[in-house]
């Protein structure tokens, strides 16, 4: 049996007991203090806080992009504090999505193309992942735009690229920074409500940071980072 399996639970996402410090010179600076969080299969949970309360630090921790100095990371019943970095490489590609404030998209490739690409390196076969990306791209509004290039599309077209892309290979959580911070309000609203449409559709577990009270109080759950800790509401 692999030692990384736990006993089963309902739970997609669990942080346990996670503490991350960062030295600044002779300082230690505590961003994260014994934080706890559970995240069901098809619970959105948005994470508020002030900037530089640790939201950025929390997602990267949760997407196996960094390491806490304590605790647990659980997804799907599996541990990772012991694995190898390729193992977390590994388990980052097949069973997290991740969106940016920026878009992050290949500027020579189309809106397909970017869909399409992560898809190929997974290993699918290209007539499902040209389907896959119509599919979420048609969701999303954006079918006409499939064969646009970056250049082309304006800010809120590429970000729901962006999304769709997040979304090519049925991530088991999806982990949005900030991913209408960029926008003008009436393109984050807009945006946003596809995104939550979308996430909801295929029944998608999302933990999404923001500064924005206004699409927080959308999702299923918030909460509040504050000196460390993790707080309800």
């Amino acid at each position: 049996m692999n030692n990384n399996h736990i006993y089963q639970s309902d739970n997609v996402l669990l942080l346990d007991s996670i503490s991350r410090i960062y030295n600044q010179g002779n300082n230690e600076i505590k961003v994260l203090d014994n934080v706890n969080l559970s995240i069901k299969k098809g619970e959105i949970v948005s994470l508020i806080g002030n900037s530089g309360s640790g939201k950025s630090s929390l997602l990267h921790i949760a997407g196996l992009l960094e390491l806490p100095n304590s605790g647990e990371i659980i997804i799907n019943d599996i541990k990772f504090s012991a694995m190898s970095e390729k193992e977390r490489t590994i388990s980052r590609r097949n069973s997290i999505g991740f969106i940016y404030q920026f878009h992050h998209l290949l500027s020579d490739f189309t809106a397909i193309d970017n869909i399409m690409i992560p898809m190929l390196i997974a290993g699918h076969q290209k007539s499902y992942a040209k389907d896959k990306a119509e599919k979420l791209l048609s969701k999303l509004e954006l079918f006409d735009r499939k064969d646009h290039l970056q250049s082309q599309m304006s800010g809120g077209e590429q970000q729901r690229v962006s999304i769709a892309r997040s979304l090519a290979n049925n991530p088991d959580i999806l982990l949005a920074d900030e991913p209408t911070g960029n926008l003008d309000s009436k393109t984050a609203d807009l945006v946003f409500n596809q995104f939550l449409d979308l996430a909801k559709d295929e029944n998608m577990s999302v933990l999404l940071a923001t500064h924005n009270i206004k699409l927080s109080d959308k999702s299923d759950r918030v909460m509040s980072l504050q000196n460390g800790s993790l707080l309800e509401g």
